[in-house]
This record gives C-alpha cells, structure tokens and sequence, in this order.
C-alpha cells in the first residue's frame, strides 16, 4: 500500500507516519532523510546530490524522483508513506508515472484537514526532547515534572527556532501556493480523504487506519 498524507506544516503527518511504521511495518519516504543519505552514500546519484547541496542549490525534481524510484525498487515492506513529496503539482504528475512505470499504484491520499488559527496555537507551544524525540505542548501536553522528559528523563527539552508565529505563517503561505492545489488534483482523482487533523493524537490515528482500511 502506498500513501500520501496532506496537511500544512504542524499538523501532524510525521507523527503519524511513525505510527504507521510501527503499526504496519510501512517505510516513510522523508525527502529530507533520503537526500541525507543519499549523500553519504557514495553511488552515483549520491555523487550527483553532493554536487548540487554543495552548490547551495536546490535539488531537481529529476533527482528527488530518481530517489524515490530506487526506494521503490527495493524493499517494499508494507508499502511507502510520501513524507513531503509531492509539494507541487508537477511532482505529482512525476511521481504517478514512476508508480505506473513501475507497477504500482497509489492507494490512498490522506488530507490532514486543520483551522490555521488553532494551528498556530498548538505549534508555538510546541517542544521536543533532544534525546528521544518525544514531542510536547505548554498547554495540551506538558512534561510531568517541569524541563524532564517523561519517556526517557531527559533535560534536553527544545524548540524549534522556526517554531513562532511569523515564522509558521510563512510555511503556511508556502504552503497553500504551493501545495495545497494538491487536494484538487487527488479530490478529481477520486483519491481524497478528508480527516480532522486537529483532533487529538489518537483519534487522528484511528481516522488514517480506517480510511486505509477502505482501500
């Protein structure tokens, strides 16, 4: 089963992601940790990655598909979550025909529906641990005991730098120029599920495992 899940930035996709991966033995395609290791990898289109990140330049559409192609030639596990690709419609039509080059198919695109006023509320409250990468809210999901994690007793609590009201309004402009004519290219698809992505963490979860229960 392939799998694309939609939503701006902060509402929740990577987290469910990991959940599928546990739950379902799903690989997550992060575009980020593939261009990562693709760097360190020493092949030839690692070579080709290196050159470009290098450069400061962004890495082609060409390149990030080239990635994705080898990934799903390769171990297919319980299928492949699209972690941040596709942005654009143009990746979009790119990766269909990679999927149809190879056999295979889309089989569900998850839109992680959320109000931006409420999304701004639960990000600038957002912290992390350094060390396991639990993640915690001021006010929804505070530590139990001030600045220690409750999974692993670390104190390296932090925030991301990115994690400020001006900050997310620009990834959320981004955003919606870029990415979000997604949900009219998959709704005309017939591909689109819409689910609450503000809702709490679980019940989010249990509304992904029942849409892909459908397909």
């Amino acid at each position: 089963m392939n799998i694309i899940l939609l939503g701006p930035p902060g509402a929740g996709k990577g987290t469910q992601a990991r959940k599928l991966v546990e739950e379902r033995g799903m690989i997550q395609l992060s575009t980020g940790d593939m261009l990562r290791d693709a760097r360190s990898s020493g092949t030839e289109m690692g070579k080709r990655v290196a050159a470009v990140m290098d450069r400061g330049e962004l890495v082609t559409d060409e390149i990030v598909i080239g990635l994705i192609e080898e990934k799903l030639s390769g171990e297919q596990g319980g299928g492949f979550i699209f972690d941040g690709f596709p942005r654009t419609l143009a990746q979009a039509d790119a990766l269909g025909e990679l999927l149809n080059k190879l056999g295979q198919n889309l089989d569900a695109v998850i839109e992680m529906r959320v109000d931006d006023k409420a999304l701004v509320a639960r990000i600038t409250g957002r912290f992390t641990c350094g060390n396991c990468g639990e993640v915690y809210h001021d006010q929804t999901k505070p530590t139990k005991v001030a600045g220690k994690c409750d999974v692993c007793g670390s104190t390296d609590l932090k925030r991301r730098a990115d994690d400020n009201e001006d900050s997310l309004k620009q990834r959320l402009m981004e955003y919606y120029k870029k990415t979000s004519p997604l949900i009219g290219y998959y709704y005309a698809k017939d591909a689109l599920s819409v689910i609450d992505g503000l809702a709490e963490m679980d019940a989010v979860g249990s509304a992904i495992r029942a849409e892909l229960d459908k397909s």
